[in-house]
């Protein structure tokens, strides 16, 4: 039977039949890659922000090595601005749906990666040009 209400406990389901916890050990590496995953959205997303801003504002000097000296960079460069919002949006669905298993280590290895990962990667001196990015409600 599935949680409705936050609890603590190494016994947890993350988003898969197949991703049980049963064992402190198991439980531990499963809170590890939610951490690490967490911290990994807030990194894509950073990346993104920052190709995206990098393509708007001298379009003839992109300095992408797949990009550099085609007639189509500027197609090119939104098309792969949008495959990285595709998989920043995924991998952060994933993660509120590993939230919502309702365990409370499950919670905390989110918020802390996303802590972590928003101090390590999103929270440099050009936060008031990322900020002016906000396409998701959920960054």
């Amino acid at each position: 039977m599935m949680h409705m209400t936050f609890y603590w406990g190494k016994t947890v389901t993350i988003l898969v039949d197949s991703w049980r916890a049963d064992s402190w050990i198991s439980y531990l590496l499963s809170l590890i890659a939610l951490l690490l995953a967490s911290a990994f959205y807030q990194f894509l997303e950073d990346r993104r922000v920052r190709f995206k801003l990098l393509s708007k504002s001298n379009p003839s000097s992109l300095e992408i090595p797949l990009l550099a000296g085609r007639a189509g960079g500027r197609y090119a460069a939104r098309i792969f601005t949008a495959v990285l919002f595709g998989v920043n949006s995924a991998i952060g669905y994933l993660l509120m749906l590993a939230v919502m298993s309702f365990n409370g280590g499950v919670f905390l290895a989110v918020v802390i990666g996303l802590t972590l990962g928003y101090y390590a990667f999103r929270s440099g001196a050009e936060e008031d040009l990322i900020a002016l990015d906000k396409s998701c409600a959920c960054s």
